[in-house]
């Protein structure tokens, strides 16, 4: 599990296990009056986020912890530092800040970061935006939104990090024009060294994402090396999700569909796509965005773009020329 897409030069700091997986000391507790005023915003699967008043600094902020059931589960934990880590160590203008990582009083991890108040794509999509001018969304605007998302990918590939679960859900637009991209718990990171041990047997072979309680929605996102648990995965996992995010874009539906999470998983892996412009001809989708789409979606992962950057340069050509020809009218 060594990293397998170095950059040129390496110009970039990359992140890798030894830096996101060590625990933290077990001394390491919160001062009790230092959070307060707690109301659950969001509960997944696995975690809880509340938001909160910081008494240090002031503010109200977003408490990210484990459910309870979950919190002294040793693999729950690990992953958890690594998503606090990852999020924390990807400072970009398209990520969320993270504040502070650090214990409870009853020795539980938790981590603090930004609190920002938005409607996700997928609200947006399903029509409950809940800002103003994304109900419904026009095309160049949601375009640009994910140009934002390619450079969040992008600096993430940069530092040797896979998001491994782009979806709609994960990408948050706030009331001041921010674009997010959210929940790195599923961040993929090397090794160092090919001698070096995984700290935790499941980096050896990555663990079935279905199998660990994922949704079906996610499915409908995951390149077909993903649901092969192939151990060639890397960065073009996430232009193939980011693409699959741009069909649902420019057709209004999902780009997969199957009766059963199988069904799902079978359709992805060898299902024909139907091209945007076919499956959805009343919508009028610019042949250049259909291009950029089945592209992102190649089943070989050697025939989509090479990395972020270059999706980003292409989908940024096709919103200046739409802006260039607005004008022009």
């Amino acid at each position: 599990m060594v990293r397998p897409f170095p950059k040129p030069q390496d110009k970039y700091p990359v992140l890798y296990l030894k830096d996101t997986d060590i625990a933290l000391p077990q001394h390491v507790v919160n001062n009790k009056i230092r959070y307060g005023y707690f109301k659950t915003i969001a509960k997944g699967g696995k975690c809880v986020i509340r938001s909160c008043k910081d008494f240090h600094l002031s503010r109200v902020v977003a408490y990210k912890s484990l459910r309870p059931e979950l919190a002294d589960d040793p693999f729950e934990n690990q992953r958890f530092l690594r998503e606090a880590r990852v999020t924390a160590m990807l400072q970009h203008p398209n990520t969320v800040p993270v504040y502070e990582l650090s214990r409870d009083n009853s020795g539980h991890y938790y981590f603090t970061m930004k609190l920002v108040q938005g409607s996700t794509l997928r609200e947006i999509l399903d029509g409950e935006a809940e800002i103003e001018g994304w109900r419904p969304a026009p095309l160049r605007r949601l375009i640009d939104m994910l140009i934002q998302v390619c450079h969040a990918l992008d600096y993430a590939h940069n530092h040797g990090v896979v998001h491994r679960d782009v979806k709609p859900a994960n990408i948050l637009i706030g009331p001041f024009g921010e674009v997010l991209l959210l929940d790195w718990g599923l961040a993929k990171v090397w090794r160092l060294n090919e001698n070096d041990p995984p700290l935790l047997p499941e980096d050896t072979v990555e663990p079935s994402l279905t199998g660990q309680g994922k949704l079906q929605g996610t499915v409908l996102y995951m390149s077909p090396e993903q649901i092969e648990e192939s151990d060639e995965l890397d960065h073009r996992s996430d232009i193939y999700s980011l693409g699959a995010v741009l069909y649902e874009v420019l057709t209004g539906v999902e780009m997969i569909s199957g009766g059963s999470l199988h069904a799902l998983m079978n359709a992805v892996v060898g299902s024909e796509i139907v091209p945007p412009r076919e499956r959805a001809p009343e919508r009028d989708i610019p042949e250049a965005l259909e291009e950029i789409c089945l592209r992102c979606i190649a089943r070989d992962p050697d025939d989509r773009y090479d990395d972020a950057n270059d999706l980003l340069m292409a989908m940024q050509a096709w919103s200046e020329g739409a802006e260039a020809h607005r004008w022009s009218q």
